[in-house]
């Protein structure tokens, strides 16, 4: 086997190594349960806290370069899959295979390029910690915000509601999305998942839009929390729509957990 040949299967064993194992849900519930039940919050405005998100930044950082490596063997993959179903496609017109074995490099293919778009999507995952771990690490050095303060930077922008604010809220702003801008509310992430279980970090209380503050949806979105009182905070990017980890962040800041 050649070097090349060998590499392919060694880089895919090494991130699977990475990823999380692929299991039932009804295996996950109790060891989940379980965690969350023990979950303390760490220390935040100190410098415990900032070397702690530090932490979190490079965590996400090496966690992404591996998506992003595994995303361009999976990208190659499919393009030999996509030439194998070209090939036969040829051959079947000219009846040299079977319509099945067609169809069995169709299923493969589509297969190769549904893991690409699982990658895909644990990439913006990432990029969405990234930027708020970044920003988070000003946040950290700021006095304790107070209550109903509002402050704005270049890079993030930080409400503290003056209401208590849980998920069970989390209907009515989806609603008054949906009416306003006839889509429903493009969620990237609803309380704690997997990804914040991986990372440690204490979501469970927050939810994540993938839009840009900046844009038309983002400053109505934070106008309409702000009236409701209800806490968020926002990220930016250097290039309004670039793809990156923009988003506003509905709910208390994220703080790593201790299990």
């Amino acid at each position: 086997m050649g070097a090349k040949a060998a590499f392919v299967p060694g880089v895919i064993a090494l991130m699977l190594c990475i990823l999380p194992a692929r299991t039932g849900a009804d295996d996950l519930k109790p060891k989940r349960a379980a965690q969350r039940s023990q979950l303390r919050p760490s220390a935040s405005g100190d410098a415990g806290a900032l070397r702690l998100n530090a932490d979190v930044l490079r965590t996400m950082t090496a966690y992404q370069e591996s998506l992003e490596k595994l995303r361009a063997v999976y990208e190659e993959d499919f393009r030999k899959r996509a030439e194998a179903v070209a090939e036969r496609s040829g051959l079947y017109a000219k009846g040299y295979v079977s319509r099945s074995e067609l169809e069995e490099a169709q299923r493969s293919m589509a297969e190769a390029e549904a893991r690409i778009k699982e990658i895909e999507a644990k990439i913006v995952e990432a990029r969405i910690g990234i930027a708020e771990a970044a920003a988070r690490a000003g946040v950290l050095k700021l006095p304790p915000a107070r209550s109903g303060e509002y402050k704005e930077t270049a890079t993030w922008i930080r409400y503290n509601g003056g209401r208590k604010w849980s998920l069970a809220e989390a209907s009515k702003i989806e609603k008054f999305f949906t009416r306003r801008f006839g889509r429903p509310l493009p969620v990237s992430a609803f309380g704690q998942t997997a990804f914040h279980d991986r990372m440690r970090l204490d979501h469970r209380d927050a939810i994540d839009v993938g839009v840009h503050p900046d844009s038309p949806e983002g400053r109505v979105l934070m106008d309409y929390l702000r009236r409701a009182g209800i806490p968020f905070m926002a990220f930016r990017t250097k290039a309004l729509g670039s793809a990156s980890g923009a988003h506003i962040h509905i709910g208390g800041p994220s703080v790593r957990i201790i299990y």
